[in-house]
């Protein structure tokens, strides 16, 4: 599984309205590794409430940026100062609906992608194993 930071969604040739500018994705992952992801978020910040850094999992390899998962009271989303450290500030609500979300690539019930969350943000959160949306 690899964690990217598109700092311009243009330059790959994606034109949606649905899509922001801006987006993290992860992607080259199979079912293996999304589960071993619900896993992660399942243990460290639903059931422990604690922040997860993504890059410090050993499925998962950065490319570009670090993403650092944590619980806030209101969901606000992906959030940088510099492009290369972001954090993602989710209710634990909103984290129980990502793993929701990544079920069917645990199960290889899915070929598509998932948007992470739906909040107006600038910066939008993708899961898509081949990294296309």
């Amino acid at each position: 599984m690899k964690l990217e930071f598109i700092k311009d969604t243009a330059i790959l040739g994606h034109f949606s309205d649905e899509v922001n500018d801006q987006l993290i994705r992860l992607f080259d992952f199979d079912a293996a590794e999304a589960e071993k992801f619900c896993n992660s978020i399942q243990h460290v910040i639903i059931n422990k409430n604690q922040t997860l850094d993504l890059t410090s999992l050993d499925f998962i390899e950065a490319v570009n940026c670090n993403l650092v998962l944590q619980l806030f009271d209101t969901n606000e989303g992906i959030n940088t100062a510099d492009n290369i450290n972001f954090t993602c500030d989710l209710t634990i609500s909103e984290y129980k609906n990502i793993i929701k979300l990544c079920t069917p690539f645990c199960q290889n019930k899915s070929r598509g992608f998932a948007w992470m969350y739906d909040i107006d943000t600038p910066i939008d959160f993708l899961f898509s194993p081949h990294g296309t949306w």
